[in-house]
């Protein structure tokens, strides 16, 4: 348990946040509110991670299979988010429509980076950010007398317009507490499939997808049925040829995806599991059918990647289970001087960012304790021991919630005092997400509110037009 520090002398500490997207924006906001000196540093020319569009891809390695990639968005034109917007905001900074902009309920990518930049306006985030700064390197500066004297040196590096990292100046400084927010959808997550070594034709991830035009009149082959995959075999079908969806199981195949598959089945079809890839060109699917392909695109994930993290071994990444880590936020050995923000999926964005990032500024600044090192580590293994019964896979070690809120709550109530997710916003998560299966092509304009939604929803508009009116 975590319980209320007596001492009334709050510590204000020097704070490194690693990462300007959302994730990094939250922390920020957090530590500074609590009083801590801050630094952010983002390798970006501007904040909004993820959502910052890059229409540059990972030309010379499309498969992303160096460590670090090149570019960090792995978002492509045509996105838009598949949370509804009155879910996507901070409990105090909501996600409102505006005049000019995008204001659908599920808008396109712009508008969330548009956000982001609203909210570091409001709360004058900028002057803690540094731009064009590549982390190389986190580790202790020393082995401290006591962990409360613990320092991490961060070794940076500041980019120029031309990205040239050999002709810069590595700096390095100390810090007495690092947070790490780099996002975990930027390192691609490839299969291994037999011949795709020899194979000749183009083979990417989904991480350099961007347009469909490259693609137009061919066949490509999309490996993987996730929201990604669904979302880029739609847009492709419109230009290529042949667009084969590889999905592992029937399972997969929701009745949404069964709608556009009978609507638009001249040209997209279902296969099951890519079996191997030929040198004479053909994918041979896991029935031994086949087809001559000019294109595979992997839309298989992504891996939690950290180069830059040196902690002796103290915290690895293990299929894609960052451990340990207690509630996903802290290495027991080494808190609370290293924290992480944006581990969990599958959880209401910002707002448990926001949750974890009060947590951690309030426990570096005493206003909170943590339990000890050998409790922390006994909550992670009860939390694997948990995973493991009811048969998850290592690799969805922070999936929290599975549209259960019980996880986001209790975090939020239990550590920091914060509010409990309103009962329609939860609702509309549901039906968002029932919409989205049934009607994977319409979902996000084509939506039917229940009362609670409808009257929650006109409630927060309502709010959030006066809240603005306010500000101005």
């Amino acid at each position: 348990m975590v319980s209320e520090s007596t001492s009334l002398a709050l510590q204000r500490k020097k704070v490194c946040v690693i990462g300007a997207g959302m994730a990094g924006l939250a922390a920020a906001r957090e530590l500074r509110r609590e009083g801590h000196a801050v630094t952010v540093l983002e390798q970006s020319g501007d904040v909004g991670g993820q959502w910052l569009y890059d229409p540059r891809s990972d030309a010379a390695d499309p498969l992303g299979a160096e460590e670090p990639v090149t570019v960090h968005s792995s978002i492509y034109a045509s996105l838009r988010v598949i949370s509804a917007r009155e879910n996507m905001g901070f409990t105090d900074f909501v996600f409102a429509p505006k005049d000019g902009r995008d204001q659908r309920r599920y808008p396109g990518h712009r508008e969330v980076y548009l956000y982001l930049k609203d909210f570091c306006d409001a709360f004058g985030l900028m002057e803690s950010v540094m731009l064009n700064t590549r982390v190389l390197r986190v580790a202790m500066a020393m082995a401290p007398p006591s962990p409360a004297c613990r320092q991490w040196a961060v070794r940076s590096v500041r980019l120029g317009k031309c990205d040239d990292e050999e002709a810069a100046t590595d700096e390095e400084e100390l810090f007495d507490a690092v947070v790490v927010a780099n996002g975990h959808y930027s390192q691609p997550r490839v299969p291994s499939i037999e011949g795709m070594d020899a194979w000749t034709g183009r083979q990417m991830h989904s991480h350099s997808y961007r347009t469909p035009e490259p693609f137009r009149g061919e066949v490509v082959v999309l490996v993987g049925c996730g929201e990604s995959g669904k979302d880029i075999a739609m847009e492709l079908r419109g230009v290529a040829k042949e667009v084969h969806l590889v999905a592992k199981s029937m399972e997969e195949v929701t009745p949404g995806l069964a709608k556009v598959l009978a609507k638009h089945g001249t040209n997209l079809r279902i296969q099951l599991r890519l079996d191997r890839l030929c040198e004479d060109g053909r994918a041979v699917f896991g029935d031994g059918s086949g087809v001559l392909a000019d294109a595979v695109i992997y839309c298989t994930g992504y891996d939690y990647s950290f180069p830059f993290l040196d902690t002796a071994g103290a915290v690895t990444v293990d299929d894609n289970r960052v451990g340990p880590l207690f509630e996903h936020v802290f290495p027991p050995s080494l808190a609370p001087s290293l924290a992480f923000i944006g581990i969990p999926i599958k959880v209401f964005t910002p707002w448990f960012f926001e949750a974890q990032s009060k947590w951690v500024a309030q426990v570096l600044s005493g206003k909170r304790t943590l339990p000890s090192e050998e409790e922390m580590l006994r909550s992670v293994e009860e939390w694997y021991r948990s995973r493991e019964i009811t048969g998850t896979p290592k690799k969805y070690t922070h999936d929290v919630s599975d549209l259960d809120i019980t996880y986001m709550d209790e975090f939020g109530h239990k550590y920091c005092d914060f509010p409990r997710v309103e009962r329609w916003n939860f609702e509309q998560l549901v039906a968002s997400y029932i919409d989205m299966v049934e009607n994977l092509e319409t979902f996000r304009d084509d939506y039917q509110d229940n009362d609670a939604i409808r009257k929650g929803a006109e409630e927060w508009h309502l709010a959030a037009h006066i809240k603005g009116h306010a500000a101005h």
